[in-house]
Formats: C-alpha cells, sequence, structure tokens
C-alpha cells in the first residue's frame, strides 16, 4: 500500500511544513564526491524536500512505504525528483530514511548510530551507482 513520505511522521499526523538545516554527501560511480553543507530539509505537503545552500537545486522525495521500527518511522522511497533546470524524475534503486519523531534520542536497530530528536537520515543509491546520504535535524512542523 502507498503511504507518502511527508516528513516522514508528518504524513502520518497532520499535513504541514517543517525546516530545518542538513548535510547531503553524492558519491558517484567513479569514486567523486561531493558535500553539500547547510542543504535545507522541508517538509511541504507531502513531499520532503532537501535544497542546496545556493537554491539551485531541489531533491524532492514523494511516495514512499513507511513503517515504524520501535520507535523510529522508517520509509522506504521510490519516487524522487531533481529539480534543477527543470524537473527529471530520478532512477533510484532502493533507499531508506529514517525519522524520530520522537523528545529524546533514539538507535537505530542493531546500530550505534542514534538520531537526535526530529533527526532524519536517509541512504539512497542510483542504478548508476550514485549513492546519497541525508543527515539533518527538523527545527519544528507548521501546520
Amino acid at each position: 500500500m502507498k503511504r507518502t513520505l511527508a516528513l516522514i511522521a508528518c504524513a502520518v499526523l497532520i499535513p504541514c511544513v517543517a525546516e530545518a538545516k542538513g548535510t547531503v554527501r553524492v558519491q558517484q560511480s567513479d569514486g567523486s564526491v561531493q558535500v553539500y553543507r547547510d542543504v535545507t530539509l522541508r517538509v511541504v505537503g507531502k513531499t520532503l524536500q532537501i535544497t542546496t545552500a545556493d537554491s539551485k537545486g531541489t531533491l524532492v522525495i514523494t511516495d514512499a512505504a513507511c513503517s515504524f521500527v520501535d520507535a523510529l518511522m522508517r520509509c522506504l522511497p521510490y519516487h524522487y525528483t531533481l529539480v534543477q533546470n527543470g524537473a527529471h524524475l530520478l532512477d533510484f534503486e532502493y533507499g531508506t530514511v529514517y525519522y524520530n519523531p520522537t523528545k529524546t534520542k533514539q538507535t537505530l536497530r542493531y546500530s550505534s548510530t542514534q538520531l537526535e530528536p526530529d533527526g532524519v537520515l536517509a541512504a539512497v543509491k542510483s542504478k548508476r551507482g550514485t549513492y546519497v546520504s541525508i543527515s539533518g535535524t527538523l527545527d519544528g512542523r507548521k501546520p
């Protein structure tokens, strides 16, 4: 069954807008790496939008299958669009997004990684071999 990714937990609770800063790391199949700091993580309607600090590119995640693993929400997104010089559907093979909707740090199951309250952690891989990792913390939610 389809569930929409809207700041992962916002979709479950209420439509909302949330915004915060984070980091995106992109590793191309040739091994080259780009790191984008101070990206904006926003939940707009039922989408998670990740925009570069210079506002030249936005990755939009709109559809995902979501469930809770302990206190964390885990989503398996399957629809990605890059908005940069037009909108381009991206061909990702797989990915996972975690969101901590609680007010305390939570540890990912089978890992020592902890997510801060309202923390977001994501990793996706394209069919071309590009890996994208996203981390950040949402400052709050706005209806």
